[in-house]
């Protein structure tokens, strides 16, 4: 005797909400709309259920009679199949339904659907189904089989649900992060993330070419033994320090190379907030600086090489001065005053030297703008403020920035030796300094010079160095003005960048 669904009136799917991860274990007669209804609460309660699911377009239902064969299905799920709805509700074969199944989803669909009637385990499935008109969708289905007193199986119930757009987003998904992934390994960059807490769990193909250790090896706190033993703890204190404060995350280390070599790279890192400004993941990179930091060293060492052989140069004149003046009583004052502006350009030559910038800081008065000028600018005074007057405000700068300033007042003043007011023995400097809110005004300008100053008709070598250390360096505003009575430079610093930020 064949089973109608009338047999089992149990209620279905009371509190199903919608989502295809939360399908009912069974639904019985979801086809009911098919038959004759009655005033039967639980038939009405069925019909209700079967027109809101046809009405939602994306779920369909069947009912199996597995010993008469034959398969009732609502509309949605016979258009799904590419079936006539009729036919589908009178009841089909299941080979009919599976001709509606994506040929390469068929031996799967039917090896689960054999595995649920042997094991009474429940029928879920995920495939491909094509329409009448050739569209592909992809579904999701969900079942249980249902056995007589002798324990045979006789009807099998389900429901199958339309994920398309489900599937179609998470291809794309897919694809982003394939694409996101083939960007991030082109670079020549170390990348890598971390949970909130710090935990290490992503890093690069470039990471793992590099170190040349497996992948997965330094996730968590693995990833602190690639340092130089000398570089691990501070390291680690500055990553604490970002997490505790979450501050970015910047520092330079040795980290080990596949060849065992530790190399110098800077390690970067910036937090991802949500909404409301909690870190929801870190986001770092490593940069490779060896070479770029053996390039320094060598340039350095060639720096300090070029300056101590200048520092003899001027030691050794002065020698020759003090000996060719001891047989001549009065030539001594002159050989005096030549050791000394010898003495002075040996300061001031330290002072505008890159190698010589941390030598600087030799007292408290050297520590500000006027003290750096003086330095400079002692070599060509006769007497303090006789040649060139120095008046206005003062402060103290940045040792970097000091180095800056320095290097731009001797071309300067080397200049106005040359060509400008320095030239003539009657030729005056005054040098004016003012400190407003956010910046800092110096004033250069030459008086009495050979004669009237002429606006250059070409930019020399020591224009462009005042430009570009002055642009790049200071960050200031540099301009030029050719008056009768000579040149007078302006030159606007922000003080926060005159202070290097403090």
């Amino acid at each position: 005797m064949t089973r109608s669904a009338h047999d089992h009136a149990e209620p279905v799917m009371d509190d199903w909400d919608g989502d295809p991860g939360r399908l009912p274990h069974s639904t019985p007669a979801l086809v009911a709309s098919h038959h004759e209804g009655g005033s039967d609460p639980v038939e009405q309660s069925r019909d209700r259920l079967s027109r809101a699911l046809e009405a939602s377009g994306l779920v369909g239902s069947w009912e199996w009679d597995i010993e008469d064969d034959l398969v009732r299905a609502n509309p949605t799920l016979a258009r799904l199949f590419g079936l006539d709805l009729d036919a589908a509700a009178r009841g089909l074969s299941l080979d009919a339904f599976f001709s509606g199944i994506h040929p390469q989803d068929r031996d799967p669909v039917r090896a689960s659907i054999e595995q649920a009637l042997v094991t009474g385990e429940e029928y879920r499935s995920e495939y491909r189904v094509v329409g009448q008109d050739g569209t592909l969708r992809w579904v999701t289905a969900r079942g249980r089989c249902e056995r007589n007193g002798a324990g045979r199986p006789v009807r099998f119930p389900g429901i199958l649900i339309d994920i398309t757009e489900r599937r179609q987003a998470e291809l794309a998904l897919r694809e982003s992060e394939a694409r996101l992934e083939a960007i991030v390994d082109s670079v020549d960059q170390m990348i890598w993330s971390t949970r909130p807490d710090g935990f290490h769990d992503y890093y690069n193909a470039r990471w793992y070419e590099f170190t040349g250790v497996p992948e997965g090896s330094t996730d968590g706190e693995g990833w602190n033994g690639m340092f130089h033993p000398e570089d691990q703890e501070r390291a680690w204190t500055c990553w604490r320090h970002s997490l505790a404060t979450g501050e970015p995350y910047h520092i330079e280390y040795r980290l080990r190379h596949r060849s065992g070599q530790y190399r110098w790279v800077i390690g970067r890192a910036q937090p991802m907030r949500d909404t409301t400004g909690r870190i929801t993941r870190w986001y770092g990179t490593c940069t490779d600086i060896h070479d770029l930091k053996q390039a320094e060293e060598a340039r350095d060492l060639i720096a300090r090489e070029l300056q101590h052989r200048i520092k003899n140069i001027f030691a050794l004149v002065s020698s020759l001065v003090a000996l060719s003046a001891r047989d001549l009583p009065e030539a001594r004052p002159f050989a005096a005053l030549l050791q000394s502006r010898f003495s002075a350009l040996a300061r001031a030559h330290d002072t505008i030297s890159p190698a010589g910038a941390p030598g600087l800081v030799t007292g408290p008065k050297e520590q500000t703008l006027q003290g750096v000028f003086r330095l400079v600018l002692a070599p060509y005074q006769e007497a303090p403020g006789q040649r060139i007057e120095l008046t206005g405000d003062d402060m103290r700068v940045d040792p970097q920035q000091a180095t800056a300033l320095a290097l731009l007042v001797h071309e300067l003043v080397t200049n106005a030796v040359k060509h400008g007011s320095l030239a003539a023995h009657e030729g005056r400097v005054s040098v004016r300094c003012a400190a407003a809110r956010e910046t800092f005004r110096i004033v250069w300008q030459e008086q009495g010079g050979p004669g009237e100053p002429l606006t250059p008709e070409r930019r020399g070598f020591g224009t462009l160095l005042t430009d570009r250390v002055a642009a790049g360096q200071l960050g200031a505003t540099l301009s030029r003005d050719w008056q009768p009575h000579g040149l007078v430079v302006t030159i606007e610093v922000p003080l926060a960048d005159l202070t290097g930020g403090r």
